[in-house]
């Protein structure tokens, strides 16, 4: 059975309990990132793998908590209903130790954000608020991928995210200063609900960030919530990536 009859959820089982064979290595990653088959039953995905101990130690993350959140950005996409990231979990076993995996995405490797945005601007207006939410360090455009299967625009690579301090870096810059649309700010106001201390996704962003992180980013929704514009680059901060592709 392909991804294509599955649901979300069903592809969350698939990963969750699959068995995996690795494909091979993935080329050009930062840390070690695998293709790997995942097997359950009449179901067979690919998917990429994330092992924990396969990340490069960085001063300003704590060590061992990338693959994590890689799944925290999956939840806060799916809290939010916006299907930006690929149906991602958590592995307490696999290949190479416990670490994330995330749905495949069979995707041109000529397509980027720049070679997109024309087509997507609404789309990409998601993707803009989603970054602030999470406090994106990363987003290439590279990250930026085309899933002619189900005709959308989704986003990788979200390890280096969930920061206490703001350390935003994006190429999506082109919606700055335009009022955020209502359909964003609903789903903001949700989110913010949902994460709060008593909110009913807080025990699972618990097991993926610290405290003080999701309190940040809760800061963060209700800053872009009384702002209601996307913000501009800072002055003297490197807003950018690099490499932007």
């Amino acid at each position: 059975m392909s991804s294509l009859e599955l649901t979300p959820d069903e592809i969350a089982e698939v990963l969750t309990r699959g068995r995996l064979d690795v494909v091979g290595r993935m080329r050009y990653s930062s840390n070690a990132t695998f293709l790997v088959n995942v097997t359950a039953g009449s179901s067979e995905l690919s998917a990429v793998y994330k092992p924990q101990r396969g990340e490069r130690p960085l001063w300003d993350f704590p060590d061992g908590t990338l693959s994590r959140r890689e799944v925290a950005a999956y939840e806060v996409s799916k809290a939010l209903g916006w299907e930006i990231v690929p149906v991602t979990v958590w592995r307490d076993e696999g290949p190479a130790g416990p670490g994330s995996l995330q749905q495949f995405v069979d995707h041109d490797p000529q397509d980027h954000y720049f070679t997109l945005l024309g087509a997507h601007q609404d789309r990409f207006r998601y993707f803009a608020a989603f970054d602030i939410v999470l406090n994106n360090t990363d987003r290439k455009a590279g990250h930026c991928l085309y899933d002619p299967a189900r005709d959308l625009v989704v986003g990788i690579d979200h390890g280096l995210a969930f920061h206490e301090i703001w350390k935003l870096r994006t190429v999506i810059w082109d919606f700055s200063g335009e009022p955020i649309p209502p359909t964003i700010t609903d789903a903001l106001c949700r989110l913010a609900a949902d994460v709060q201390q008593t909110g009913p996704r807080r025990e699972t962003m618990v097991a993926l960030l610290s405290e003080p992180e999701l309190d940040a980013m809760g800061v963060r929704v209700q800053h872009l919530l009384r702002a209601g514009a996307f913000p501009d680059p800072e002055e003297g901060y490197h807003s950018l990536p690099w490499p932007m592709v």
